[in-house]
Order: structure tokens, then sequence, then C-alpha cells
């Protein structure tokens, strides 16, 4: 018989401190530096994202909102050094039944090739498998997108399959591929390194 943990297992937004990054819940005041952030046409390539750029209102209530959300989690990625904010993690499409969810990460121009992305999925990984007791966290990324397939990969997530001619973008059919990290792999791994917690203001 599957057991499944609550539909309200995301419901505590927690602060989660690395070696050089600090992942604190989304808050509206962050729209006015990720309305600038999701602008960045790189950004928008890897992603998929629309390149119409969200308005700052949109984002107010997005980031204001996230607070409330029992079935996912939103949390922004900060440098642990300065506090600046360089870009958001979530963990979301929760299957409470069969104990998994889908994550995903971006980092805007100021916070890349900082090692904040390497100790951002880290943390939010350590804390899905360490405290949710998730069984498997997956993701998707763009055949193309070597950074993000290195930072995966290195991380522990295992190639599972590709997706073809899923986006087509600027007249060419772009690939996807899917990954994962099972409960069982992350422990043989080691587990968390060194995550602290703490509650959300």
């Amino acid at each position: 018989m599957i057991t499944s943990a609550p539909t309200t297992v995301f419901s505590a937004k927690p602060v989660l401190t690395g070696e050089r990054a600090v992942l604190r819940p989304v808050a509206e005041a962050d729209a006015e530096v990720m309305v600038e952030i999701l602008r960045d046409p790189e950004l928008v390539y890897f992603t998929g994202g629309d390149p119409e750029p969200f308005g700052l209102e949109y984002l107010r209530s997005w980031y204001g909102s996230r607070g409330a959300q029992s079935d996912r989690l939103d949390l922004a990625i900060t440098d642990r050094a300065t506090g600046e904010l360089v870009g958001e993690v979530v963990l979301n499409d929760w299957e409470a039944a069969h104990q998994y969810c889908t994550f995903r990460i971006l980092i805007g121009p100021g916070g890349r090739g900082r090692g904040l992305g390497t100790d951002a999925l880290r943390l939010v990984v350590d804390y899905g498998f360490g405290t949710l007791g998730l069984h498997r966290i997956q993701l998707e990324a763009f055949t193309d997108n070597a950074r993000a397939l290195h930072l995966y990969e290195k991380a522990g997530f295992v190639v599972e399959g590709v997706r073809r001619h899923i986006e087509l973008r600027d007249g060419v059919w772009r690939d996807g591929v899917l990954m994962a990290i099972l409960a069982d792999e992350w422990r043989a791994r080691g587990g968390s390194a060194d995550v602290r917690r703490g509650a959300a203001s």
C-alpha cells in the first residue's frame, strides 16, 4: 500500500542556509528585482519562457501569494555574503500519492558563475529528501542548456529520457531532457552536507 504525505507538505516555508546561498520564502517586494531578472534574454531562452516579460503588478501579486500555497515551495535565492536576490528555486507539481515533485531553478545574470546555483540546488534537494521525505525529485531542461545539465548531473540527477521537438524557437525545434534523483541515490551520495534551517519570518 502506498502511503503519502499530506497535501500540506509544503505549508512550512523554510530559510535554508548554505555556504554561499541563503534560500528564503519569496515575498511581494521581490517583484522589483525579479521583473528585471525575468527579462534576461538568456534566461528566457533556456527556460522556454515568454519573450514578453511579466508585468510588475502581476509579479507583486504572484510572489505575494506564494506563502499561502500548501502544494508548492517557492524560495528566493540570495547571496549569503551580500543579501542580493539573484533568482528563485521551486518545488511544484506535487504528486502526493507517489511522493514526488518537480524542481526548477532560475538565476539572473548577476548570480551566475559564483556557485550560487550549485549551493541552491543542493539545499533544495537536501530539504526535499531529508525534511519533506520525498521519494523522487524530477526536472526537465533543454538539451542545449549545457550549464544547467552539468549542474544537475553534478548534483546526482540521472538522465531518464529525451522529449523530442518540444519547443519551436526562432524556427528551430528543441528537445528536452528528463532527469530525476531518487531518495536512495541521494542517501548513497551522503545526503545532506551542511544545511542550516531557520524558521520563515
